[in-house]
């Protein structure tokens, strides 16, 4: 049963738990994943204009990017349970977010359509429903128009700013043109993912450690940011190496992610003691989830040893019960940018959106059987 409060008792008291493992009774992360969804949707959708919220005290800031991941959470929460009531809110979203956003789903930065052209392939692939397909490659025709050579080549991070180039256009991009073409088998949709892909792992990636590096140019003076170094851009790299990998399979690829994703689990500045470190609020609020989403994906992909599978669902179970245990104000179930600390009064929709997502990974790797 979908449970649409979050003010009372947890959802986990009142759903019955799974059988009790050796260790005593087992976390029951699907009932989890329930409590934070119905938290997202208490606290932070706008009913009558149909979008997330920037905190959950009501203000009304639109950002367009975080719909995106939105529309992602609310895949997660479907896939999972096959309630009608997320495709419902699904495309509540697709409209709130047209509408704030000019009434249009195009943007003047290009890694924000980039995730709205993902979550909208996704929901296609998902719903079969075709205006989220039709959405989608509306995006993907003026991500293309992002690419130039300055700097070598990559798209640029905004309109405006043709000659910076960063992590966060090109590695969604890539992640989105191996996706179309595993879908359509159109082999220009391939080229421009093996094109982008190279450009960002030439430019923007450190060969030996791994290490995804911010971008190129931002201050016109030709500098990579090589001291900005974020678990969003760790996450988005290796996703696209998977990618790649599904449509070629050509182990390279494999090997570039699980080399990115090694570097996540060892660096003590991107994950002091086993725990993604505090990334802020605002934007930086969602940059763990999705490191969280593409490493999930990662420790899924049957091509993976074993042993290095187990090193990365130990690493999410480490941090998605710190978070629960830690970084959890229960029973709202309002999550902190720090998985580590109780959040305070003010939550970001960004912080609790990457909460959202841990939880039902979590929630899939113990229906995998994996935890």
């Amino acid at each position: 049963m979908l449970v649409l409060s979050a003010c009372n008792e947890p959802v986990d008291d009142m759903i019955t738990p799974p059988a009790p493992g050796p260790g005593g009774a087992a976390a029951n992360w699907a009932a989890r994943a329930d409590s934070a969804q119905a938290a997202l949707h208490q606290y932070f959708w706008a009913p009558t204009n149909q979008y997330y919220l920037q905190n959950n005290l009501g203000k009304p800031d639109f950002n367009y990017w975080w719909q995106a991941h939105g529309l992602d959470v609310l895949l997660d929460a479907y896939q999972r349970t096959k309630a009608q009531d997320y495709t419902t809110r699904m495309q509540q979203l697709q409209q709130g977010a047209k509408k704030q956003n000019g009434n249009t789903y195009l943007n003047t930065f290009y890694d924000d359509m980039a995730w709205h052209a993902l979550a909208n392939l996704r929901a296609f692939q998902v719903t079969k429903d075709p205006s989220y397909k039709a959405t989608a490659t509306l995006l993907w025709a003026d991500l293309k128009t992002g690419w130039n050579t300055t700097q070598g080549g990559g798209i640029a991070w905004r309109k405006t700013q043709l000659n910076y180039k960063n992590t966060p256009a090109n590695a969604p991009v890539a992640i989105l043109a191996a996706r179309l073409y595993q879908l359509d088998r159109n082999p220009d949709d391939l080229a421009w993912a093996i094109k982008i892909y190279e450009w960002q792992k030439q430019t923007l990636v450190d060969p030996t450690t791994g290490t995804v590096w911010d971008g190129v140019n931002r201050q016109g003076d030709g500098q990579i940011d090589k001291e900005w170094r974020f678990s969003y851009n760790q996450g988005v790299f290796l996703g696209a190496g998977l990618e790649l990998y599904r449509a070629t399979q050509q182990t390279t690829y494999l090997d570039d992610a699980n080399r990115t994703a090694g570097y996540v689990l060892n660096d003590s500045q991107l994950s002091p003691g086993g725990i993604l470190r505090d990334e802020g609020g605002g934007d930086g609020g969602l940059f763990k989830g999705v490191l969280v989403r593409y490493l999930a994906l990662l420790a899924t992909e049957p091509a993976v040893p074993a042993a290095t599978r187990a090193r990365y669902v130990s690493f999410l179970k480490f941090n998605g019960e710190s978070l629960y245990k830690q970084g959890t104000r229960r029973p709202q179930y309002l999550f902190n940018t720090s998985w580590t600390t109780q959040p305070g009064g003010t939550v970001d929709g960004s912080a609790q959106l990457s909460g959202v997502m841990m939880f039902e990974v979590m929630a899939d790797l113990q229906a995998r059987q994996l935890l």
